[in-house]
């Protein structure tokens, strides 16, 4: 079963047209996971988040610039190489500057369909932040309603916000299994069962979990080793978290937008739907794009997930060129070191070799084995 989690996110457009082909309903891209995807399915559309090939290209320079991060690059690259043809329209919620350059390219020079650009406050504690992105979602809900031709009911919204909260409820479950020691599951594997979240539909990639969930809790430890926590950008190869786990390691959690940022809180229910909604992604662990407040928010839930999972070090990640990760580490690395807490620092790029990451983090993980002699 677990193998069927990594098969689907290496053959996402495979499953994508499957989907399509079977259901015969649309599918919409998404490039960041701010865009509250509970809107889009309960309009009936299959919400995608639109991902990276992890291999070089050389189709984006000419639309947007070489020091924008690889990941930006990387999408808007897969968009223009026509991997993502099939979507029917393509939903952004407002995040940093190199994606939404990469939003912009894509609905000016790639045939689209649909489209819209949902704002989200960057000032996410703001006493009118929830009034705000309520407002912000009602906008959205009507223009879904304009663009599809079908009104979005409270019931769509209520079976919908189940569908997302089973699978939060069901990723939570997954991942409290990599507390124990040595892990039930491995990060590897975690990383695999949340981009295939991410790029198939809710209500079978919840049947999945029913039955990993039963599959795990009978299984022997696959792997033992230092534990560490991944926290950082955008990073949704699992390749990564198997080069990591490839040393004498394991990775015992994450606070990544990939990870369990994605789907760490649920939509708790309200009378106004849209407000639940809205709640729901004012109060998610927060990205480096957000507020100061929010931010010292994001270090207290680092520092927690650390002592949660047990992790004896933290390996902290960013896409090259990322502005709001590059000023964001140096504050985590230092907010650790003052709670005793090992830490170490890699720079991603697609064109940086697995050999010397491998290295650097072999070291790492060896200098936490000689503190524990």
């Amino acid at each position: 079963m677990l193998e069927k989690f990594r098969e689907i996110s290496q053959n996402r457009h495979e499953y994508a047209l499957d989907w399509k082909k079977r259901t015969g309903r649309k599918i919409f891209g998404y490039m960041c996971t701010y865009l509250p995807e509970e809107l889009v399915y309960a309009a009936g559309v299959l919400p995608v988040r639109v991902l990276g090939s992890h291999e070089p290209q050389d189709v984006s320079e000419r639309h947007i610039y070489a020091m924008f991060c690889p990941f930006c690059r990387d999408v808007l690259a897969q968009g223009l190489k026509g991997k993502y043809n099939y979507i029917d329209g393509l939903v952004m919620g407002h995040a940093c500057m190199h994606i939404k350059q990469a939003y912009d390219s894509w609905v000016t020079h790639i045939p689209t369909g649909y489209q819209y650009y949902m704002f989200m406050p960057q000032i996410v504690t703001h006493p009118k932040a929830k009034a705000y992105l309520t407002e912000e979602l009602k906008k959205f809900k009507a223009d879904l309603e304009k663009g599809l031709g079908k009104t979005i009911t409270d019931k769509d919204l209520d079976q919908s916000i189940e569908v997302f909260n089973t699978n939060r409820r069901l990723l939570r479950q997954i991942y409290d299994l990599r507390k124990q020691d040595p892990p039930l599951v491995t990060g590897t594997e975690c990383m695999d069962m949340v981009v295939s979240s991410q790029v198939m539909d809710k209500a079978e990639h919840n049947k999945l979990l029913e039955q990993a969930l039963v599959e795990l809790k009978n299984r022997k430890p696959p792997k033992s080793g230092k534990r560490l926590m991944i926290v950082g950008g955008e990073c949704d190869d699992s390749g990564v978290a198997a080069m990591v786990e490839s040393v004498n390691a394991v990775v015992v959690a994450d606070d990544l937008c990939v990870g369990s940022r994605y789907f760490w809180n649920e939509v708790i229910p309200e009378k106004d739907r849209l407000a639940a909604i809205a709640a729901r992604y004012l109060d998610r662990p927060p990205c480096p794009l957000k507020d100061v407040t929010a931010h010292r928010y994001r270090l207290d839930h680092i520092l927690n997930m650390v002592k949660e999972f047990k992790a004896e070090g933290v390996l902290l990640i960013m896409q090259k060129f990322c502005d709001p990760h590059e000023f964001d580490i140096p504050v985590i690395a230092s907010f650790l070191k003052e709670h005793g807490i090992p830490s170490y620092f890699m720079e991603l790029d697609i064109t940086i070799p697995e050999g010397p990451l491998r290295t650097r983090t072999e070291a790492f993980v060896e200098m936490l084995e000689l503190e524990t002699v």
